[in-house]
């Protein structure tokens, strides 16, 4: 990872990382039980892990204590086999007869026979084939998973458990049964990904991705080459990404791009159209939340596979509301109302943490804010649920930020600096909520990416207490959570050698088991609803579910910030003629007018 990212796409401290590492047997606590009392999943790598350490160990003890035990040469492999799998390391037919404990030969006719039954998968490690490494199979882990839970549940009703135990009614109408059929573990490829120099991949440098980086070892057991992850800010990601469409060849197989400027690089021919390269049937597109697998097209066809969809919700410490009788904010006069009623600087406390730092930052709240108020940043037509944004492609559409909705976005900022930090104006994606984490603002607008910054951390005063809504809304607009993210794409010039590899990479990561493994790990973006109905990723977090009944709602929507090719620079200007407005040196309505004005002249000019 470079500098910058290190700097600008901040991970959480070392207290937090700890958490994340160890995300598996860390439960959030909800619905009024403690982080103690959570159920802990058999699908949890950690504690499938411990569950192998305890069968090992008891097998010994067996054998040790009973003379007439034998090794059990299949347990035994496949006890190895997954330990491996979860650990990222690789198993040849030498070390797996090794872990037999029976004499070389009998081994090896155990290991045929398992092979033949399709318990453990070979891949070849070299273009001959005369070596390869072995796999446990999807049978293989689908038994092992279900024997997890199976074990544990015989051990607690034999000997008790400081778990909360299962009732009848939970194991028979829907709880064990739903727990018993889990996303399984990733598996690796049949054949490794043979691609010179292992895969090169361009990301943002936030939790979700580091999340990624951190599982490295794994992901390159699965996929069977070397990975290498640059991460960048938002800023030079974007000015990376373009450096690199200019270059002969491109620099990187798989690139993220933020969702608002998928127009900009399609437009430009800097993205491979993915129906060249990926048979589209593969990814499961209906599993994807609609609004983050739409936000992945232009003109009909598909640029990018959704590896984060992360919209920003409006966070509220609800022991705060509660103490203070107030209810949870649906409307901005209610958010103003409960940031004067919270706003305390005596006691070190402030109403609300938002987006205020000059440029990038300010101009993504102001283009949210005015959705807020029922209206796009540019004249896109109603539609069902919001606007047609079917038709971007096209071109012709003139700015809409010196209106009415524009006004009252602009007035509702003036207002929100009332009862913000005194460092707001240079606030954005990170600070807005280190100072929530800390317990110094009451509410915050924020991606659910950043959630793990006080989820994780159980020494901050909003774990377990953070309540997650729509943004609230000016009066009469539909509450709406404006859809943010990256999502994967392909580099329009990478050499045709490297391009089945990318594909494939491409399914590996944005796979429902890489989705759940990242969760597990940390992340707090999901961009498909199977992994929001796994029962072990439910048990995470309750921010999964409130997406969720969002995306059911239709509330996650993406013309907030329409991905036209100049969406960019129209941000660009609306973060620096409202920090000036903010900043006092201009006027409200010479900012609106100068925005304006501004974005026609964007608009006009050539792609």
């Amino acid at each position: 990872m470079d500098e910058e990212s290190k700097a600008d796409g901040r991970r959480p401290s070392s207290r937090r990382r700890a958490g994340v590492e160890r995300s598996g047997s860390y439960k959030v606590s909800g619905g009024g039980e403690s982080a103690d009392q959570q159920p802990v999943s058999q699908n949890d790598p950690f504690e499938m892990l411990n569950v192998i350490s305890f069968m090992e160990a008891f097998g010994e003890e067996l054998e040790d204590a009973l003379g007439f035990v034998a090794p059990n040469p299949q347990l035994r492999m496949s006890l190895h086999l997954i330990r491996s799998h979860l650990e990222a390391k690789a198993v040849t037919p030498t070390s797996l007869i090794g872990a037999s404990g029976v004499p070389y030969a009998t081994a090896s006719r155990r290991m045929k026979q398992m092979i033949d039954d399709g318990l453990i998968d070979q891949r070849p490690r070299t273009r001959t084939g005369k070596t390869f490494t072995l796999h446990p199979s999807e049978k293989l882990l689908e038994s092992w998973v279900q024997m997890t839970g199976r074990l544990k549940r015989l051990a607690s009703s034999s000997f008790g458990t400081v778990d909360t135990p299962e009732t009848v009614d939970d194991y028979y109408y829907g709880g064990s049964y739903m727990a018993a059929r889990p996303i399984p573990p990733l598996r690796v490829l049949p054949e490794p990904l043979r691609v010179p120099g292992g895969l090169r991949v361009l990301v943002h440098g936030d939790p979700t991705f580091m999340v990624m980086n951190h599982l490295k070892r794994q992901f390159e057991q699965v996929v069977g080459t070397d990975i290498h992850q640059r991460a960048f800010s938002i800023d030079r990601l974007h000015e990376e990404i373009l450096k690199n469409a200019e270059r002969r060849v491109s620099r990187y197989d798989i690139i993220a791009f933020d969702l608002p400027w998928l127009g900009e690089l399609a437009a430009r021919d800097m993205l491979m159209p993915l129906d060249r390269v990926v048979d589209i049937s593969r990814l499961d597109t209906a599993d994807f939340h609609t609004a983050g697998w739409k936000a992945a097209h232009w003109a009909g066809k598909p640029y990018g596979v959704p590896a984060q969809t992360t919209p920003e919700l409006f966070f509220y410490r609800k022991d705060l509301f509660e103490k203070a009788g107030l209810r949870p904010p649906a409307s901005t006069g209610e958010v103003i109302a409960a940031a004067r009623t919270l706003h305390n600087p005596a006691q070190g406390r402030y109403g609300i943490a938002w987006n205020a730092a000059r440029g990038t930052a300010l101009g993504h709240t102001f283009l949210m804010t005015m959705a807020d108020f029922g209206q796009p940043v540019v004249d896109l037509p109603p539609a069902a649920g919001g606007f047609d944004t079917e038709r971007l492609h096209r071109g012709g559409l003139r700015p809409m930020i010196d209106t009415a909705a524009g006004r009252a976005a602009a007035e509702y900022l003036l207002e929100l600096l009332d009862y913000s930090p005194p460092y707001i104006l240079s606030m954005s994606w990170y600070e807005r909520i280190r100072p929530y984490a800390a317990g110094e603002v009451a509410m915050a607008y924020g991606y659910t990416l950043l959630a793990p910054y006080f989820e994780l951390d159980t020494a901050s005063p909003a774990h377990g207490q953070t309540g997650y809504l729509p943004h609230p809304v000016g009066p009469g607009a539909a509450p709406i959570a404006p859809v943010g993210g990256y999502a994967l794409g392909i580099p329009r010039n990478i050499p045709a050698e490297r391009q089945h590899a990318a594909a494939e990479a491409l399914l590996v990561f944005t796979s429902p088991e890489a989705h759940k493994l990242y969760i597990q790990n940390g992340s707090r973006t999901n961009p498909r609803y199977s992994v929001s109905a796994d029962p072990d990723v439910r048990r995470t977090s309750d921010i999964f579910d409130a997406v969720d009944a969002m995306s059911w709602r239709d509330e996650l929507q993406f013309w907030p910030r329409p991905p036209i090719p100049q969406i960019t620079e129209i941000i660009r200007i609306c973060g620096e003629e409202f920090h000036d407005m903010l900043r006092g040196v201009v006027p409200l309505k010479t900012a609106l007018r100068q925005a304006q004005d501004r974005a026609e002249r964007a608009l006009r000019a050539p792609i």
